[in-house]
């Protein structure tokens, strides 16, 4: 199965989703990206595309405002795809309380094998 994690600037949480995962599993194949191209340029990171929400199978946003932002970009083509997580941009790239948040939450755990 192909995840796609998304957070805002594709920072933080989404990539620790990515790399925390990619260390877990070799069942997916798991990718990252940010929603906002104003801090996906400032950080140099990786912009969410056309191609990257077709490409996945499952997508796993952070927030609420991040499936509006899809919806608002592609239309509803994609959001049968979404999960929200609803976890707070307050958390470092690979913080411990973060990573206890992927382990905790129900909706990551057919990720986890």
């Amino acid at each position: 199965m192909h995840i796609l994690f998304l957070c805002t600037a594709n920072v933080h949480r989404s990539r620790s989703a990515e790399d925390f995962f990619k260390a877990q599993s070799n069942s997916h194949i798991f990718k990252s990206a940010g929603l906002s191209e104003k801090y996906c340029t400032k950080y140099g990171s990786t912009l969410c595309t056309l191609e990257l929400l077709e490409w996945a199978d499952k997508v796993f946003v952070m927030e609420p405002q991040h499936k509006k932002r899809i919806l608002d970009y592609a239309g509803e083509r994609y959001l049968q795809k979404v999960e929200v997580l609803d976890i707070d941009d307050i958390y470092q790239y690979m913080q411990p309380e973060l990573l206890e948040l992927f382990q905790l939450d129900t909706k990551l755990k057919c990720l986890q094998t």
